[in-house]
């Protein structure tokens, strides 16, 4: 069995906060099954081209299945909570007020389904005098800090890339989720569960806020380096990602670094015998660094300094990552077959459970299981299930 066969989940969420938080739960087994608003389904889909189907929404709703409801009408909403006794877990991360104007917030499913595990991902909370604001990721980062520690020192603050307002949130809650659902078979109780997008943010930005003495001081920018021995070098090739990040964060991986790049000669110079005269003579050992690394290709650059007990890495780009071949050799990288969009390549899930193992399947076409589903939750036969139809329960 996976480590959450068993669990099953009402996914109400839409674009990335929400479905990064169902998918991670349903790589570790759990049947996630989507609810999606009929005709245009999750707005993900409609990120880009892809017809409904785009990669954005495939990216995020791997291993799912797809059912419509139309939550707007009256036999929509019962027939969502006529389902809701067979599943543990619902999710949502709508706006403010839109679960409570479809009056199915946490209190309304409780009576229905006493023992419900309710995971809601919102911006800023449903307290406090933010929480009726609307939120994305980039506005989550730039409410927990990320973008004031991100950037130049003498420049302004920057965006950073990786989308962790939502995806970082979502596993935030997925790990909620999960510690909730070991409590419910202990105690057979649920309860609801609230994530903020800007607190959860907050959680990553720990190692930096430890310089502000708790609020007092201002933690600065450093651009792409403190110093020489923690910096971005440039490597051979010319292209805008031919680089080599080189972090020697401690006293033997200093030494360790001026010997793979052939000047263990500095290693007795006065004016870098310590940390603080590296960093005030910082331009001129970045200029020794860095016309080593120019000499080589990123990966050489990564390859010697790393065997050489020195953590460094190439800056790996969008191009690089598919074809790595360590990601290769370790399985990362999954082909996958998608009912619409055809062969896919798509990257797996990091943690590998040595008694769960889960197939990485494609992202499910818009309410591709709403019949299989309904009728096997509700017990319905054909003519039951053909009622709902033609009462537009499906869209």
């Amino acid at each position: 069995m996976t480590a959450l066969e068993g669990l099953r989940v009402l996914d109400m969420t839409q674009y990335e906060a929400g479905t990064s938080c169902t998918q991670a739960l349903a790589f570790m087994g759990a049947d996630v099954v989507k609810v999606e608003r009929p005709g245009t389904g999750d707005p993900g889909r409609g990120v880009g081209p892809g017809g409904g189907n785009s990669e954005y929404f495939v990216m995020w709703n791997s291993n799912k299945r797809s059912i419509t409801l139309a939550l707007d009408t009256l036999e929509g909403r019962q027939t969502l909570l006529d389902m809701l006794p067979k599943y543990d877990v619902f999710v949502e991360n709508y706006g403010p007020g839109v679960v409570e104007k479809l009056n199915i917030d946490y209190e309304v499913m409780r009576e229905v389904h006493p023992s419900i595990i309710y995971a809601r991902i919102k911006g800023f909370g449903t307290s406090g005098p933010y929480s009726s604001y609307k939120c994305f990721d980039m506005v989550a980062q730039a409410a927990s800090g990320a973008f004031s520690i991100t950037g130049y020192p003498d420049g302004p603050p920057m965006r950073p890339g990786p989308t962790i307002g939502d995806a970082g949130t979502g596993v935030q809650a997925a790990l909620a989720v999960t510690a909730a659902y070991v409590q419910k078979l202990k105690t057979g109780k649920g309860q609801l569960i609230e994530v903020a997008m800007q607190e959860a943010m907050t959680y990553y930005l720990r190692t930096a806020m430890a310089g502000s003495a708790g609020g007092q001081s201002l933690v600065g920018r450093q651009g792409n380096g403190a110093g020489a021995s923690m910096c971005l070098y440039p490597s051979a090739g010319g292209g805008p990602n031919d680089h080599v990040y080189v972090m020697a964060v401690t006293e033997r991986m200093w030494q360790d670094l001026m010997r793979a790049i052939g000047r263990a000669d500095v290693l007795t110079d006065e004016r870098f015998a310590d940390p603080r005269g590296r960093f005030e003579h910082a331009d001129e050992l970045k200029a020794i660094v860095g016309a080593w690394t120019a000499q080589r290709g990123k990966y050489e650059a990564m390859a010697e300094l790393s065997d050489a007990g020195v953590p460094a890495s190439a800056v790996l780009d969008s191009l690089d990552l598919y074809k790595d071949p360590h990601l290769v050799e370790r399985g990362f990288i999954h082909e996958v077959e998608h009912e619409a969009r055809g062969p896919l390549t798509l990257l797996g899930w990091p943690p590998r459970m040595s008694e769960s193992e889960v197939e990485m399947k494609a992202a499910p076409l818009l309410g591709q299981h709403t019949e299989d589903i309904v009728a096997a939750d509700l017990g319905l036969d054909p003519a039951g299930l053909e009622d709902l139809k033609e009462k537009g329960v499906f869209g």
